[in-house]
């Protein structure tokens, strides 16, 4: 695998790089960085060039100033695709990185070969994110955003572990997916300015967190590129049953549960996640 350093944007960029084929971007969640997807780029690099970047505030990309959230992550991947010389993309995302997804999708659609999702959030969700029953799993996007969060979490190497562990183990359904990489994931996010870094997302993205709960969003157009939606069957941030609405938004929707993981169906699963990728991509190229 290729590690480069790209200037982009105002600002440098950590992107990883192998394989041979058309292009796909991965794009990582919250509390991940680009080896999330390490085990999946293994699985495809024969078939697709894949690039999968550290988004600004993660991993060894620059950080932000202040608060950054879709959009500003969604320009930053538009510069980085037209520096690597890639007209058309597809584009390969979970949790953070399917909601930059978005807003690369309504920013340059015709940039985009195909549009391949895991578990994320979308407006069709609603106020069911603030639901009673949903308090105990969506209290840490508040706790992120908090002035002392990244002096708590990061007081010592046990407190972010016990962090960052929480998070990687209690989302999973294969409670051990993470265990070979947890201390690679507490030595990121130790890094100078890395977990304040991915908390400016959720800085960035609470007022229209707070207008979806309360249903006072405001509408967004849909979105018309191919989109394959696989979506765990045991999440227990997003359960499959939030999926009933993905229609509104994507309107070229192939949905389908996938069975026997939770939050990190590319860590738990990824020879299914690299299938799945490839069978998408491989019917839009007509192969």
């Amino acid at each position: 695998m290729e590690h480069l350093t790209l200037e982009a944007s105002g600002t440098h960029f950590h992107v990883v790089r192998t394989g041979r084929g058309p292009a796909l971007l991965l794009l990582h969640g919250w509390p991940e960085f680009w080896l999330a997807w390490e085990p999946v780029m293994h699985r495809l690099a024969d078939r697709y060039t894949l690039v999968a970047p550290d988004l600004r505030g993660f991993g060894d990309s620059g950080k932000p100033s202040g608060p950054f959230g879709p959009d500003g992550h969604a320009g930053d991947m538009l510069a980085l695709i037209d520096l690597l010389g890639i007209d058309r993309i597809g584009v390969i995302g979970h949790d953070v990185g399917g909601a930059v997804m978005q807003s690369l999708a309504r920013l340059a659609p015709a940039r985009l070969a195909g549009l391949f999702f895991f578990d994320f959030v979308y407006p069709g969700i609603g106020p069911r994110m603030a639901a009673p029953d949903r308090l105990n799993e969506i209290w840490y996007q508040s706790f992120n955003q908090m002035e002392m969060a990244p002096e708590l979490i990061g007081a010592t190497r046990e407190s972010c572990r016990a962090y960052i562990g929480h998070f990687l183990r209690h989302w999973a359904n294969r409670k051990d997916a993470h265990d070979d990489v947890l201390d690679v994931y507490v030595d990121n996010f130790l890094k100078p300015g890395n977990l304040k870094g991915g908390f400016a997302h959720y800085r960035a993205s609470h007022a229209g967190r707070i207008a979806m709960m309360k249903g006072e969003a405001p509408p967004l157009p849909p979105i018309s590129i191919p989109t394959c939606v696989r979506w765990a069957e045991h999440d227990p941030l997003f359960p499959y049953a939030w999926t009933d609405r993905l229609k509104d938004t994507f309107l070229d929707l192939d949905l389908a549960p996938f069975p026997g993981v939770g939050h990190f169906p590319h860590r738990e699963d990824p020879d299914r996640a690299a299938q799945e990728i490839d069978a998408f991509f491989s019917r839009l190229q007509g192969r």
